[in-house]
C-alpha cells in the first residue's frame, strides 16, 4: 500500500506539472515521466495494481461508447479493405525492419520479430514465453521501448493539429457511478469468457447498446477522464525497470531504432488514410500509430480527433495481429523447428 501511495503521489505531481506546462495529455505523460525518473533515482518500493489501470480503461470505454459514431459502419467494406491493407504494410515493414536490425544487433531474427511487431505488450510477452529459443528480456525491452516512445513522441507530432474542445463543466452524478459499476461488471464477465481487451471493449458495446435502447446516459466529466489518464499513465511508468538497460548496447540502440522506424512507417501510412478517406491528419495518424489502443484513444479524446475511427482502426490492428499474424508465426516456427530436427536426424543418419 505504501508503494502504491508513493506512485499515486508521483503521478499527481507529474500530471500537475505537465498541465502547467500545457503538454498534451498531461495527466498521462506527466505520471509516466515522473515515475520512470523516480525508478532510476529512488531505491525503495514502488508498486501499482493492474486493477487500477483497468478502472481507467473502463472509464475510457464508457467515454468512447457515448461518443461512438455508428454511421462509420455504413462504409464498413471500404474501411475493412483499408485496415487489411494498412496492417499488411505495417506487419511486412515490421518484419523487414526486424531483419535489418537483427543483422546489425546480432539478436536472433525470431526474437527481433517478436520485439518489433506492434501488438499488445502483455499478449506478445505471453506468446514469447511459450517459445524456448528467444531472448525474453530483449523482447520485453523492445516492446516497452516502443510503447514509451509512441506515447511520448506522438502527442508532440499531432499537437499542432489540436482542435480545442470547448470547456464544459460536467458534474459527477450518481447515474455515472451506476454506469461505471455496470460497465465494470460486464467487463469482468467478458474477461472470464476470454473476450480480448475486455475492460475496454465490453463497456463500449454496453454503452452503444444502451444508447440504441434510448437510455439517457450520464456524460463523463473531464476531471474523471484526467483520472483515467493518471491511472493508465502510472501503470505505463512502472513498466520500464532500471535493470532493463543492462542489456547489450546494440540491443538498447536497436530497440530505439525499431520504435522510431515504426513511427516513421505509420506516419507515411497515415497520409494514405488522410488523403483517401478524408480524415484529419491527427485522426489518421492516431488510427495507424503503433501504440496501445487505450493511449491512442486517450490522445484522440484530448485533441478532439475522431474517437470512433481511432478506436476501430486500433482495435482491428490488435485483432489482426492476434487472430492472424501470431497464429501464422506460431505455425511457421513449428514448421521450421520440425524441418531443422528432420535435417539434423538425416545428417546423423548419413554420418553413421
Amino acid at each position: 500500500m505504501k508503494g502504491m501511495l508513493k506512485v499515486l503521489s508521483l503521478a499527481i505531481i507529474g500530471g500537475y506539472v505537465f498541465s502547467l506546462l500545457h503538454i498534451p495529455i498531461p495527466w498521462m505523460l506527466g505520471p509516466i515521466f515522473s515515475i520512470i525518473t523516480a525508478q532510476f533515482l529512488y531505491k525503495g518500493t514502488l508498486s501499482w495494481s493492474p486493477r487500477l489501470q483497468d478502472i481507467g480503461i473502463v472509464i475510457l470505454g464508457i467515454a468512447i461508447g457515448e461518443q461512438f459514431n455508428l454511421s462509420l459502419f455504413k462504409n464498413a467494406g471500404i474501411l475493412l479493405l483499408y485496415m487489411v491493407l494498412l496492417n499488411s504494410i505495417l506487419i511486412a515493414s515490421s518484419i523487414a525492419l526486424a531483419f535489418v536490425l537483427s543483422k546489425w544487433s546480432k539478436l536472433s531474427l525470431k526474437s527481433m520479430i517478436l520485439g518489433t511487431i506492434p501488438g499488445g505488450l502483455g499478449q506478445i510477452l505471453l506468446f514469447a514465453e511459450e517459445e524456448k529459443d528467444v531472448d525474453l528480456a530483449a523482447i520485453t525491452y523492445f516492446q516497452i521501448m516502443r510503447l514509451l516512445l509512441v506515447v511520448v513522441v506522438i502527442p508532440f507530432i499531432v499537437s499542432g493539429h489540436i482542435v480545442s474542445k470547448s470547456a464544459i463543466n460536467i458534474p459527477m452524478s450518481f447515474n455515472l457511478i451506476l454506469l461505471f459499476l455496470l460497465s465494470w461488471g460486464c467487463a469482468y464477465v467478458a474477461k472470464r469468457f476470454k473476450m480480448p481487451i475486455a475492460y475496454f471493449l465490453a463497456p463500449i458495446i454496453l454503452i452503444i447498446g444502451l444508447q440504441l435502447a434510448s437510455f439517457d446516459l450520464a456524460p463523463v466529466p473531464p476531471l474523471v477522464m484526467n483520472g483515467a489518464q493518471l491511472l493508465i499513465g502510472a501503470h505505463i511508468g512502472l513498466i520500464l525497470k532500471p535493470h532493463m538497460i543492462k542489456l547489450p548496447f546494440r540491443y538498447l540502440v536497436a530497440g530505439i531504432l525499431s520504435s522510431v522506424g515504426l513511427i516513421i512507417i505509420t506516419c507515411g501510412t497515415s497520409f494514405i488514410v488522410s488523403y483517401t478517406l478524408d480524415y484529419s491528419f491527427a485522426t489518421s495518424f492516431l488510427s495507424t500509430a503503433p501504440g496501445g489502443l487505450d493511449q491512442m484513444v486517450l490522445l484522440a479524446d484530448a485533441i478532439n480527433a475522431d474517437l470512433s475511427v481511432v478506436s476501430v482502426f486500433q482495435l482491428f490492428r490488435l485483432l489482426f495481429i492476434f487472430l492472424f499474424v501470431m497464429p501464422v508465426l506460431r505455425y511457421y516456427y513449428l514448421f521450421t523447428a520440425k524441418k531443422r530436427a528432420f535435417e539434423l536426424e538425416q545428417d546423423i543418419m548419413t554420418k553413421s
